[in-house]
């Protein structure tokens, strides 16, 4: 085999790689005499096909496998005897025109992992933004809890429905005179106010009385779900059998019991472990995000035009997603053009910063256990149905990749604890509302904080963040589905 480099020029590497005929014809000999003992051919015994028969048979197919593992171990070979660490997978190209019985010609293109330079962490100082889990903050969660915990009474026969109120109804849809499918029903639990149903439909039952039939008018969104229904105007003929008031919750020991705690003190240590462990993760968030800036600022070398060309196309497929399901598309699509520049500079960033501590990891022998990757990918699973989640763990173990990405957000966290240890911290007491202000300005910045795995803002919500935030309660509703034939129980 014989290799010449036609281009050594920053990270870019270029090869011709030449594999003679001798050597491709005895790997096709090799391939016919590994696959003839499992042929089985009538007429002979199984294994005994002879080779030559074989080779006439199968000799194209055989001869094809044999040139493309030449192929692979040529490459291999070059990489292993020019000690070479491509950043992805080379590009490898058969020149045109070959035929077997000739020297095979590779050009081989690849792009190395760049030397990370040495940095001193001496300089990290970070500010630690902590806020106490104190008892008014306990007691608001605990409250806030108990009234997600509601239950109903049944209301005096002539009272009113008012928002927070259940309203038991049958109902019959249609549209232009004529019932439609999934609109009738019966014994349908409503929460008057919840924004569970089609704009218009929980307003026109505010009032209404036990035994009471009413007719509500309402028009279906343009987005709506079922594309027959689109934007159009429907009336539902709606019979009230039930109204049920909400009851009041009161917080006390036996509020906890009926959560199956011992008590109310009980309730109170289990709220405040959890909400300390929240207040630690902003804490954490928003710490994390400084030491990433500072890494940034402190790193300046050369990344692989085609790792960021490839994490810059998986933005771009996050934004044109995005942008697809905005009201405006086209308006989306092209406010994200005129950004594309910075979003190929947000790229760069996340393929430095990630080398860089890529490279800070392996200095500091930082590994991610089997028993931790089990872990990673039985979380992993658990987000498939479960007939196919042992076919989503064969697959992750047999793609490298696939698996890297899951390993990666673990392995970078074990990284920055090693340079929490070595920064400069100082703490600051808060309130929540000064950290999430915090935490908010950040993501307002853009190309910060971008490779944050367990925090990042995403570069779809760039778009967003240049507009007011609009109050989106009135528009969740449009998405829910028309009163279907389903009974619930009044007490939901």
């Amino acid at each position: 085999m014989e290799t010449v480099e036609t281009l050594n020029e920053g990270l870019k590497r270029n090869y011709t790689l030449t594999i003679t005929a001798d050597e491709i014809r005895k790997r096709i000999d090799q391939e016919v005499a590994d696959t003839a003992p499992r042929v089985n051919m009538p007429g002979f015994r199984p294994g005994k096909v002879p080779a030559k028969l074989v080779n006439k048979m199968y000799g194209a197919s055989l001869a094809q496998d044999a040139l493309n593992k030449a192929l692979q171990e040529g490459v291999q070979k070059l990489l292993s005897d020019k000690g070479e660490k491509p950043a992805m997978q080379p590009e490898v190209e058969l020149t045109e025109g070959y035929e077997l019985g000739k020297d095979a010609e590779l050009k081989v293109k690849f792009e190395i992992l760049p030397e990370v330079p040495e940095i001193s962490f001496d300089d990290l100082k970070l500010e630690r933004l902590t806020v106490e889990a104190d008892n008014a903050v306990i007691d608001e969660k605990i409250k806030e809890f108990a009234e997600h915990q509601k239950s109903f009474d049944d209301s005096e026969k002539d009272h009113k429905a008012e928002n927070g109120d259940l309203v038991v109804v049958d109902f019959v849809g249609k549209v232009d005179g004529e019932a439609f499918e999934g609109g009738t029903g019966s014994d349908m639990s409503v929460e008057l106010g919840a924004g569970q149903f089609i704009p218009g439909f929980e307003e026109q039952l505010v009032g209404a009385k036990q035994g009471e039939s009413r007719v509500l008018k309402v028009t279906f969104p343009e987005d709506y779900s079922v594309p027959y229904l689109k934007g159009k105007d429907a009336e539902f003929d709606v019979t009230v059998s039930d109204v049920r008031v909400p009851r009041k919750a009161e917080v006390n020991d036996d509020f906890a019991k009926s959560l199956g705690l011992e008590s109310l003190d009980q309730l109170r240590d289990l709220m405040k472990g959890q909400i300390e462990q929240e207040l630690n993760g902003l804490t954490r968030t928003h710490m994390k995000r400084k030491l990433l800036d500072q890494l940034a600022d402190s790193y300046s070398f050369e990344v692989p035009s085609q790792m960021v060309e490839a994490e810059f196309n998986q933005i771009w497929r996050q934004l044109e997603h995005a942008a697809s399901h905005e009201e405006d598309s086209e308006a989306a699509l092209a406010e994200m053009e005129k950004e594309r520049d910075e979003y190929r500079a947000i790229a760069e960033r996340r393929v430095r910063l990630g080398l860089a501590l890529s490279d800070i990891g392996a200095k500091n022998n930082v590994e991610v256990s089997q028993n931790e990757m089990n872990m990673l990918i039985s979380q992993a699973a658990q987000r498939y149905n479960p007939a196919d989640r042992q076919r989503f763990v064969e697959y992750l173990r047999q793609d490298p990749m696939m698996a890297a990405q899951l390993r990666a957000p673990l392995y970078e966290d074990k990284v920055v604890d090693i340079l929490f240890e070595k920064a400069n911290i100082t703490d600051r007491a808060v309130t929540r509302e000064e950290l999430e202000a915090a935490i908010e300005a950040e993501e307002d910045s853009i190309g910060k904080h971008d490779h944050d795995h367990d925090h990042k803002e995403k570069a779809s919500d760039k778009p967003k963040a240049k507009k007011a935030a609009a109050p989106k309660k009135k528009a969740a509703p449009k998405k829910k589905a028309a009163p279907k034939a389903e009974k619930k129980s009044s007490d939901e």
